[in-house]
């Protein structure tokens, strides 16, 4: 049987699944799954003034826990895979931009609070003494890497008890298998709903139609460009990617998406990395294997 649990983190609905018998050790790993979630959002979480992620940002330099040095260490490995697309270094422009503050709580329309953020800044971690320190005015915004994380640890502990899926707003891990066919996944394109087939693999998308607001008349979006500091300017809507974790399709997601239909597409192809493309005009673009 598929067991499931539901519960809120992270600023989104999570969903679990996993195949196997109701009993002692499939609680158990649904309930560790859950509270992963909740223990890493205490950490990482730059709304959370007690996180360990807020106290970077406000000292610069901490001794910090092995999931932040990890976690920091992952985000700036995907800046130099991406060439500065992915960076972590986005929290002053996602705050000048207006996401300051919790999704739930960010006022749809209103005047501009700054001018376009900072990006680019430099991080240095020190695994031998276990600190993390910032380049002064530097602070990190982990968002989806950091959702990514969680349900990639989320996964590992339910495949204890057998195959399982974590679903945290559209981020999702799959190990392991259903059935002979693998977890089948929806993703939402202009043309209706395209049908993919997980095991042991992930999904990500990366997009400007969810989470959006206005600033002095201009519609913002949580999506930062970090050549320039402001929500990025692109010819797509979304991009849905497939990766070995999800913390590496989110990377690949965002990258994507700032590279813009025609090299985002001619990229995907080169990596070998299957993506569904949806564009601002309203066309899907396959890439990257999917057909």
């Amino acid at each position: 049987m598929i067991l499931r649990r539901s519960f809120r983190a992270m600023g989104t609905d999570v969903e679990l699944f996993l195949v196997a018998e109701r009993g002692p050790l499939a609680e158990a790993v649904l309930e560790g799954a859950e509270q992963e979630f909740e223990r890493l959002e205490a950490l990482l979480s730059r709304f959370r003034p007690e996180s360990e992620l807020s106290a970077l940002n406000r000292h610069g330099r901490i001794q910090a826990s092995e999931d932040l040095l990890t976690v920091v260490d992952l985000a700036l490995e995907a800046r130099e895979q991406t060439s500065g697309r992915f960076d972590p270094t986005v929290h002053d422009a996602l705050v000048a931009a207006g996401y300051d503050r919790t999704f739930a709580e960010v006022t749809p329309d209103g005047p501009s609070a700054a001018p376009a953020g900072r990006c680019g800044g430099a991080v240095t971690v020190d695994r031998s003494h276990g600190t993390i320190e910032l380049e002064p005015g530097v602070h990190l915004d982990f968002g989806g890497i950091g959702k990514g994380y969680a349900v990639d640890r989320a996964a590992t502990i339910l495949s204890e008890a057998g195959p399982a899926l974590v679903d945290a707003g559209g981020d999702i891990a799959a190990v392991g298998r259903p059935d002979a066919l693998g977890w089948r996944v929806g993703v939402e394109t202009s043309d209706g709903t395209i049908a993919l087939a997980l095991e042991d693999a992930a999904l990500a998308t990366s997009g400007r139609d969810r989470r959006r607001w206005r600033r002095n008349g201009e519609e913002r979006h949580h999506v930062i460009d970090p050549a320039t500091g402001r929500p990025a300017a692109t010819d797509l809507l979304r991009v849905t990617v497939v990766g070995s974790t999800a913390v590496e399709a989110e990377v690949l997601a965002k990258a994507l998406f700032l590279a813009g239909e025609r090299e985002g597409s001619a990229e995907a192809e080169a990596l070998g990395v299957p993506c569904i493309l949806v564009t601002a005009d309203g066309r899907t673009v396959l890439a990257g294997g999917i057909a």
